[in-house]
């Protein structure tokens, strides 16, 4: 349980009234509160001073309408620095650009979702209904700094705050903290031009949000200049319940164009604009922008179109001078990150390179020259998560225990020194204090939902912030009787890979049972993790009470195994994924309480096309599927992500042909479920239109569930419960045996 006098009190609030502890975990019950699904807090910080802890929380009786709150370190006293309501009132009415970056983010909701920290600690900013508010600590109340008819975007703090900065109808502004003084870096913006914006495949692909950067003195800003006029527009459907919208968007798919992009130097005393050469090739993507501590070198890293090739390149402010700082070259694609940090106590910087096969730190002098390797070794780093300049040490995230659990360690900067910080197995997302003193985790299992707690740098426990007990007034604790504690084991493919799987099965075997194989499969990703798996884990929970077994294995091509573990799908998707998934119902097979005849296999996005593929071309193994939101063709799939992976379709249009579902389609011989949102603006509901169509011409029965409105993710309580029971009972109709 959340102690109530942290003020997350809602939570005792949702406890069920229970009397005996072997309830079912029915779908209703997942989608009833977000206790069970284990949320924590929101955009939960430290501020750089170590003082105090903010997190959002959503309202109690409102779960999505955000207030900001705050944890003082110190006292161990929390309270509301300030209700949404407060502030605003009525509907927010989101810009499409909003609407958009949000759902880039997977941020839904409204109120206070995004605020930040000014680097000295004693001020916050926050936007709120397209406005933005300033916050001093130990004022009374925060000040307005915009209201305006306008809905400002990618509202930030300078450097040393005394000013912010935000996109207003695409052009950049900044404005003057103490007067209030507004001044309008740009002025072309608006239609196919956007200023200091992200572009779609930024946003969706590269993990960028923002097209601007301050200079730590305050002085500059750089920014992009995205044309967005080469790309070409698609013309795609948004059908709701009682309407059609036609929307017309500039989408990239793979093998065509991409926006012509600029990077220019703004200097605020003169408002001067010096624009960066970026050479001839205007085919490239620019995917990171980071100043030198001296305000002088901007850097920003150009990667190519095929992505084999990433620069980092510093450009001298004052002279124009370019100077290319280290290269990464690879003969399928380099893998973005964004630890690249240039160190204050000296002309250095720490960098993450997977060049030795493995994503490992390193350290180089500023003009590029390497110093050294800092960890080594057949594991990666996940990323940085504090750098101790006093004391010459880096603390990271990494998988050097097990590539299943995620923890804290330290290395100092010569490369000694390497240790674990967390203490507990299971996956720890840290965050620390500027200083590096304290740190705040955000840990779980996958039978812990998240508990929320402070330590120091050495990782002792200091005290909880969010304990999350599972004691006899939490809401999961009806259901511990039932509670199924999954097996995590490995096994070797034909060809001796070892894959990593998670296992639940029911708590009394009797005879063989059906399985449900739990699927995601594409690269970045993995599932095999033992960590808390909110609303899908308690629905796998709910299939293991009813009789299930439930599967997952991690294919090559997922995530946190080193680079030559993803490589295999260049080129070749669909291919080595199924293989692997294949292995994964073989060792099913050899368990002699798996049924063989009876084994389906669901999955969502890259996971629905993994079904799709599994059961077009391995219907011998798997007799059911369900594919959520599926690619079916990956020609329909933006630029950045498909041909990283791929190559170029106007180059690679065999491999493209042998990575759709197309040609294997008319092999289907289970029972299929295709389900899609209708208002997807990611994997375009074409996707499935265009295989329902292809099905029908081949005259094969499936079923189709599609979600009028819906995005990508498929979000709603009510549709949620929905889809799950849609999901359980084509399983039950297709799998379970007659009773």
């Amino acid at each position: 349980m959340i102690n109530k006098k942290i003020a997350l009190s809602f939570l005792a609030s949702l406890t069920m009234a229970s009397q005996g502890f072997t309830e079912e975990l029915t779908i209703e019950r997942i989608f009833s509160s977000p206790a069970l699904e284990g949320t924590a807090p929101k955009q939960l910080k430290i501020s750089p001073d170590g003082q105090r802890v903010t997190f959002t929380q959503g309202k109690k009786d409102d779960y999505e309408r955000y207030d900001l709150w705050e944890y003082h370190i110190p006292t161990k006293k929390v309270q509301l620095l300030f209700d949404a309501d407060d502030l605003h009132t009525g509907n927010e009415v989101l810009s499409d650009e909003e609407k958009a970056r949000r759902e880039r983010l997977r941020e839904y909701g409204s109120g206070i979702m995004f605020y930040e920290w000014s680097d000295d600690g004693k001020a916050l900013l926050f936007p709120l209904a397209g406005d933005a508010y300033f916050y001093k600590i130990g004022d009374e109340k925060a000040k307005r700094l915009l209201n305006t008819p306008e809905f400002e975007t990618d509202v930030r703090l300078s450097p040393k705050s005394n000013f912010i900065s935000y996109i207003r109808e695409q052009n950049l502004y900044v404005m003057e903290i103490a007067t209030g003084k507004e001044t309008q870096i740009t002025h072309d913006g608006g239609d196919n031009i956007k200023n200091g914006m992200a572009e779609f495949v930024a946003q969706e692909e590269m993990d960028r949000m923002t097209g601007y950067w301050w200079s730590p003195d305050e002085s500059k800003i750089a920014f992009t200049r995205v044309d967005m006029s080469p790309v070409n527009v698609i013309t795609r459907s948004e059908i709701y319940a009682d309407s059609i919208k036609m929307i017309q968007q500039r989408y990239p798919s793979a093998g065509t164009p991409n926006v012509e992009i600029k990077l220019a130097i703004h200097t605020l005393d003169g408002a001067k604009t010096d624009w960066v050469d970026l050479g001839k090739n205007k085919d490239i993507y620019l995917a990171r922008g980071n100043w030198m501590q001296n305000s002088q070198h901007f850097t920003y890293q150009i990667q190519s179109r095929n992505q084999q090739d990433l620069q980092l390149i510093s450009v001298d402010t004052q002279s124009g001078k370019q100077h290319t700082l280290l290269q990464e070259l690879s003969d399928t694609w380099v893998n973005l990150h964004d630890d690249l940090h240039f160190l204050k106590s000296s002309e250095q910087f720490v960098w993450l390179s997977e060049k030795d096969g493995f994503k490992h730190i390193y350290l180089h002098n500023n003009d590029g020259t390497p110093v050294r390797q800092l960890t080594s070794g057949d594991w990666v780093v996940d990323e940085i998560a504090a750098i101790d300049e006093k004391q010459q040490i880096i603390y990271f995230t990494g998988r050097y225990d097990t590539p299943i659990e995620k923890h804290l360690y330290k290395v100092k900067f010569d490369g000694t020194g390497l240790a674990r910080v967390s203490q507990r197995s299971g996956f720890h997302e840290i965050n620390f204090s500027k200083d590096a003193s304290v740190y705040v985790d955000d840990f779980s299992t996958v039978n812990t939902p998240p508990q929320v707690s402070l330590h120091d740098n050495q990782g002792e426990h200091l005290f909880w912030l969010k304990e999350n007990a599972v004691d006899e007034k939490h809401p999961l604790h009806p259901y511990q009787d039932k509670w199924v504690y999954p097996e995590f084991g490995k096994f070797k493919t034909q060809d001796g890979v070892t894959l990593h799987y998670r296992m639940w099965k029911p708590t009394e075997i009797k005879g063989k049972h059906p399985v449900i194989v739990f699927v995601y499969g594409g690269p970045h990703a993995q599932i095999v993790t033992n960590s808390w798996y909110k609303q899908r884990g308690l629905l796998m929970q709910h299939w293991v009470n009813k009789g299930y077994i439930v599967f997952t294995v991690d294919n090559r091509g997922s995530n946190f195994r080193g680079k030559a573990f993803e490589e295999p799908i260049y080129k070749r998707m669909g291919e080595i994924e199924v293989q692997d998934q294949v292995a994964g119902v073989k060792f099913l097979h050899t368990l002699p309480y798996v049924d063989k005849q009876r084994i389906g296999i669901y999955g969502h996005s890259y996971g629905g096309y993994m079904a799709l593929m599994s059961m077009f071309k391995a219907g011998d193994y798997f007799q059911a599927g369900v594919a959520g939101a599926p690619v079916t063709d990956w020609r329909l799939y933006d630029t950045h992500y498909t041909e990283r992976y791929m190559g170029d379709p106007r180059i690679d249009g065999e491999a493209y042909e042998n990575a759709s579902v197309f040609p294997y389609a008319k092999n289907l011989k289970g029972k299929l479920l295709i389900y899609h949102g209708m208002a997807d603006d990611n994997v375009l509901f074409k996707n499935s239109t265009k295989l329902y169509k292809h099905l029908q011409d081949l005259g094969m029965p499936f079923e189709v569930m599609d979600y009028p409105g819906k995005k990508h993710s498929i979000r709603g309580k009510q549709t949620g419960i929905h889809l799950y029971h849609t999901i359980t009972n084509f399983f039950d109709r297709n799998l379970m045996p007659p009773q």
